[in-house]
């Protein structure tokens, strides 16, 4: 495939700016809908003309909708972002370093974003976006999705379109972690469940809880009900935090972090402490998707960035053989680092 397109680029020059010219039309209409094509225009310096004519063959083969109030993208339109990615600059550059990650860990899957979050923390409105992209192209009739919490997960929402899918069942993954309420689990259910006119359930439980007050909270029988649902999810969206930054956001004390990470912990994941290799350390107490649920999940679509999470990302791999990775590429290069060192 790769001889394939850098062969396009010599004989078919003009297909390689077409295929980079109808990406960005397609992008900016997800990005900014409901938009003009004079407001198209000028975002990205093209000519009126040619943003109507790509305009005009994108409603001729469904991927826009046009009317009075601007374009707006349709489900096909978003398959095809997600279908062109790799042949749009500036993914392209990437085809290496995918290929080798993909070789060497366990991630079905790997997408990569230009930048590093740990110099540039806006930069995961990129990874918020590409997962909203990949997320809506994976759906599929009577889908259960699980998501966990996170300021990455709240991007990837505000990204997604309304686009109505009724068949949908949306559920926290866990219980609430973070104070602040906008990035809680139950409130990016909710929110993602208007967007797509779907069905949601919500689960009002904390997490690090005692053994004696899971106990009593799971014999409430609206919450054995969310937990039914959620064992049965299909898609899990979740973010990968490193050990001792989660351990410490979990309130464990700093001896127990200590222990934890001289026993090897380096990801973190719904609670629980992996090794490289994808072992267990440690497992706090909360309510939600465990190991045994995760492993049998149809697609897990898992969301990380920045240099300094490389040894985390590389400690979930082994996890799930069904995870998509979706990261950027200080993570990525750091990840290469580790890999040809051992």
């Amino acid at each position: 495939m790769d001889d394939f397109l850098k062969l396009q680029e010599v004989i078919v020059p003009e297909a390689d700016i077409l295929i980079n010219r109808r990406y960005n039309i397609l992008k900016e209409v997800l990005l900014n809908e409901p938009i003009g094509r004079r407001s198209i225009s000028g975002r990205l310096e093209l000519g009126e003309r040619t943003v109507r004519r790509d305009l005009d063959f994108f409603k001729s083969i469904g991927l826009v909708d046009i009317n009075p109030n601007g374009v707006y993208i349709k489900l096909p339109g978003i398959k095809t972002l997600n279908a062109l990615r790799d042949h749009a600059y500036p993914f392209k550059g990437f085809y290496d370093k995918k290929k080798y990650l993909t070789d060497k860990t366990k991630y079905q899957e790997i997408i990569i974003v230009p930048g590093d979050i740990d110099r540039d923390p806006s930069l995961k409105k990129d990874l918020g976006l590409e997962t909203a992209i990949y997320f809506m192209s994976n759906l599929e009739k009577n889908d259960i999705i699980a998501m966990t919490g996170g300021t990455t997960i709240k991007e990837l929402v505000d990204y997604i379109p309304n686009i109505e899918y009724k068949d949908l069942m949306i559920v926290p993954a866990r219980g609430s972690l973070s104070k602040n309420i906008e990035i809680q689990s139950n409130s990016l259910v909710a929110n993602l469940s208007k967007k797509l006119n779907a069905q949601y359930k919500l689960l009002n439980i904390p997490e690090n809880l005692s053994d004696e007050t899971l106990k009593v909270l799971l014999k409430e029988k609206e919450i054995n009900r969310v937990i039914e649902t959620l064992k049965k999810a299909s898609i899990l969206i979740l973010g990968i935090g490193r050990a001792d930054m989660m351990g410490r956001r979990r309130g464990l004390s700093e001896d127990e972090i200590k222990d934890m990470l001289s026993e090897g912990a380096l990801g973190e994941a719904f609670g629980s402490y992996f090794d490289l290799e994808g072992k267990i350390i440690k497992k706090t107490n909360s309510v939600g998707i465990d190991l045994t649920d995760f492993k049998n999940i149809r697609k897990t679509i898992a969301i990380a960035g920045g240099s300094s999470k490389a040894e985390a990302i590389l400690a979930m791999g082994p996890v799930n053989k069904h995870s998509v990775l979706i990261t950027d590429e200080g993570a990525a290069m750091e990840m290469i680092k580790i890999l040809k060192s051992q």
